[in-house]
């Protein structure tokens, strides 16, 4: 069998040019210290240290800044995909969206980590915007896997163990106390659940 390979303080500070991720910092911060329910748009927006209006550039609503950075992990997941070398197999492609999809986590991404997951354990509904989400990340990389001519089966399944990969890597990634990269997480992960579904035969 080949094996498969990836190359594949309460206040935000005012400097921070990120407006975006200011306002999920504070978001995040607010809802872990009083709660989803309790925690209005006005207040997340002077936690950020920006105007209400500010926030409704950026989030339709409260509940979407859970979900920041869903577009541009998908986009990378399907740039890496479709980037992979021709005669990658399907995995091996998934591997490299992985990868790709990895670089957009930054200090802060992992900082918030525990407090995200903590959040959406929480809460009901969070629980079923972020399935939601998983399940759309999942749908654009069997789509991706699609275009490159897996058929329809192998590219569900890959997708599928590829969203698991992922998953399973962040947390390792936020629960870690050295520094590791979460590509590398991702794709070690990856093959291990190749080698897993290898003995279900």
């Amino acid at each position: 069998m080949r094996q498969e390979s990836c190359r594949y303080d309460d206040a935000m500070p005012r400097w921070d040019p990120d407006a975006r991720e200011r306002l999920v910092a504070a978001a995040v911060q607010l809802f872990a210290e009083h709660g989803y329910d309790n925690v209005t748009v006005a207040q997340i927006a002077e936690r950020a240290g920006l105007a209400r209006s500010s926030f409704f550039r950026h989030f339709p609503d409260k509940k979407d800044v859970l979900s920041a950075g869903q577009q541009t992990m998908t986009r990378l997941l399907v740039e890496g995909i479709a980037a992979a070398p021709a005669d990658a197999t399907p995995l091996a492609a998934v591997g490299e969206g992985l990868r790709r999809a990895s670089t957009m986590m930054n200090p802060r991404s992992r900082e918030l980590g525990p407090v995200l997951r903590d959040l959406i354990a929480s809460s009901v509904e969070l629980q079923e915007r972020n399935t939601l989400k998983q399940a759309g990340l999942t749908a654009a990389m069997a789509d991706a896997l699609r275009e490159r001519g897996a058929p329809d089966g192998v590219a569900t399944l890959s997708a599928e163990l590829g969203g698991l990969a992922f998953r399973a890597a962040y947390a390792a990634w936020v629960a870690a106390e050295d520094d590791q990269d979460l590509g590398e997480l991702a794709c070690a992960e990856l093959g291990r659940l190749r080698a897993t579904a290898a003995r279900l035969a």
